[in-house]
């Protein structure tokens, strides 16, 4: 199985109606291995911070988890292995392996049912 198809098939699928709105999986120097069509556009400073913070847990507490630009609250994570960011309902978890990061984010989105709107 190839790493694409990994992320197509085990990450981006849905479970019990949920699923990821973006997923990848990237080298630790931040070289990407495969991603969903729609992974954003990320910047290598925003992956060396993801790193600095395996490495010295609490480091983005301050400053906030940047991914694409887009600035995620940290979150209670595990430390050296797991950094959890939230933005309003939705968020992303990055999970670190030997050679690798997983990456899945979620985009909440707000439903209406029509009752609601009026």
């Amino acid at each position: 199985m190839s790493w694409q198809q990994y992320v197509d098939e085990h990450l981006m699928c849905d479970i019990d109606g949920n699923s990821l709105t973006a997923a990848a999986i990237l080298g630790q120097d931040g070289s990407v291995w495969s991603q969903s069509s729609n992974f954003p556009q990320f910047k290598p400073e925003e992956i060396a911070a993801i790193m600095k913070d395996f490495d010295q847990p609490g480091t983005l507490a301050p400053t906030g988890l940047f991914l694409g630009g887009t600035k995620y609250m940290v979150i209670q994570g595990e430390a050296g292995a797991v950094i959890r960011g939230k933005k309003g309902s939705g968020g992303v978890t990055v999970k670190k392996t030997n050679q690798a990061l997983i990456i899945g984010s979620v985009i909440a989105l707000l439903l209406f049912q029509g009752s609601m709107m009026n």
